[in-house]
């Protein structure tokens, strides 16, 4: 079965937003043509690192000056005894020891799907795991197969020294983000729940260490922080607030105030962006029938409210949260921290649907009970409407100049750089597999890119004159 065609109900939502539900799901999309944006792709595109030229090898296309190296392939027997999983997706990267770093990778993988689970083709290896080493056994017919490998990268030798499982035993772990403490925070794209195989719900987050010793982590779910079709985070590391998207057509933004900073495991409250004085704003620009449009580049004040029974067993918080007022978004996906702001992209946003990246400026007294008089700011960043310039965004990172690095999810996808001006230009093409770069994520030092990509199960690890991008702005 396709990864992206194993679907298990988390159940219905409850009768009372059913309303709701189709209110904000059914626009059409572009349902008034005129209002598309016109735009001239060379109002945007500036040069960047120069025109893309044709790799010999036909798997990547980079600049002048660049180069790549599979790292890691799917299937290969790591220092713990298992398989490297396939389907990687969000990655981060930590200092390690003697200049080694430390990548945390995430694998997006079903419970069903044994070609890409790190165990066997018949899951032949899951033996050597005591049952409570998974966060999810599946009653030992369908352990679930997603989780995180981490690797010791040598960036002198370009090698991967070891590499093993370890999370283990969740659902489809999409994207994520890093900590300021050095660990990383792996999200579960699915809601999953207990049933006549699997043993535990799903949907939730859970924190993996960054280390350069061989260990599998215990699966804690950090349940504070919601139970919902998760995505990205990114973590405020002056304030410790941690910051949740949801892949979902309606998904909303999360907020997530930990008791105590830095100690996610111990709780916290979980609270939802709203647009200041605007019920329910659509930021989606699909279509103007509810009477807003987000207009790119114009910051709008922020209100952030509480939300309840955050475990959400009828998988419905983005219902709830709509009704009490919530801005809805497409699809949230990939989210990163930057110099006091965030970023995060919306794969199907914007009037032609091919996504938007959003910024959030935070309040100077975010989480508190004054910010109210002195709200975060949130505008639409990018939303070019033209597939030549970008097109379905998904994770990103951001890069020693500041620019954000997008990874596109479609068949024939490239990386894409934007400028803190909002210009855009191409780093790399993939020709040689019809398949989406995920996880891209730079070394301590700037000077590698790692990614994914994720049909193959290859992580690869981009270098280059990285400081010598044209500056056209």
């Amino acid at each position: 079965m396709e990864r992206r065609k194993f679907v298990l109900s988390g159940g219905l939502v409850s009768a009372g937003f059913w309303g709701l539900k189709s209110f904000i799901s059914a626009i059409p999309v572009i349902q008034d043509p005129a209002r598309l944006t016109k735009l001239n792709t060379h109002d945007l595109l500036v040069p960047g690192y120069g025109p893309l030229i044709e790799d010999p090898e036909g798997v990547l296309n980079l600049p002048e000056g660049f180069t790549y190296k599979i790292i890691s392939k799917k299937g290969e027997t790591m220092s713990d005894g298992f398989l490297v999983p396939g389907a990687g997706d969000g990655m981060a990267t930590f200092k390690g020891e003697n200049g080694r770093i430390i990548i945390i990778r995430n694998h997006e993988v079903s419970p069903n799907d044994f070609s890409n689970g790190g165990f066997g083709i018949e899951n032949q290896l899951v033996k050597n795991l005591q049952p409570e080493q998974l966060y999810d056994f599946g009653s030992g017919k369908f352990p679930c197969l997603g989780g995180t490998t981490t690797m010791v990268y040598n960036q002198a030798s370009k090698t991967v020294e070891r590499q093993w499982l370890s999370l283990a035993g969740t659902v489809r772990n999409c994207a994520g983000g890093l900590t300021p403490w050095n660990s990383w925070i792996s999200c579960e794209e699915n809601t999953v729940k207990a049933g006549t195989v699997l043993e535990k719900d799903h949907g939730y987050n859970f924190e993996v260490p960054a280390t350069s010793h061989i260990k599998l982590f215990d699966p804690i779910p950090l349940k504070a922080m919601g139970r919902f079709n998760h995505e990205a985070v990114c973590v405020d590391p002056g304030t410790g607030i941690v910051y949740q998207t949801e892949d979902r057509p309606d998904g909303l933004i999360y907020r997530f105030i930990p008791t105590t900073p830095g100690k996610l495991s111990e709780g916290g409250s979980l609270q939802i962006l709203a647009i200041k004085d605007m019920n329910t704003f659509d930021t989606r620009n699909w279509s103007d029938e509810i009477g807003y449009s987000m207009v790119i580049g114009k910051q709008y004040a922020v209100s952030w409210l509480d939300i309840d029974d955050i475990e959400s067993p009828d998988d419905d918080l983005r219902y709830r949260g709509a009704e009490l007022g919530a801005a809805v978004f497409a699809r949230g996906e990939g989210m990163w921290f930057g110099q006091n702001e965030l970023y995060f992209a919306c794969t199907n946003g914007g009037e032609k649907g091919l996504g938007q990246i959003f910024r959030y400026i935070p309040s100077e007294l975010e989480g508190t009970t004054e910010e109210i008089n002195n709200p975060g700011k949130l505008e639409i960043f990018i939303e070019p409407n033209n597939s030549d310039l970008v097109e379905s965004c998904d994770n990103l990172t951001i890069a020693k100049n500041g620019d954000l690095v997008i990874c596109e999810d479609k068949d024939t996808p490239r990386i894409v750089g934007v400028t803190p001006a909002g210009k855009i230009y191409h780093i790399a093409y993939n020709v040689g597999y019809k398949s989406e770069f995920a996880g891209a994520t730079f070394s301590p030092d700037g000077q590698t890119l790692f990614v994914n990509i994720q049909g193959p199960g290859l992580t690869v690890a981009i270098e280059g004159p990285w400081s010598s991008r044209v500056d056209s702005d």
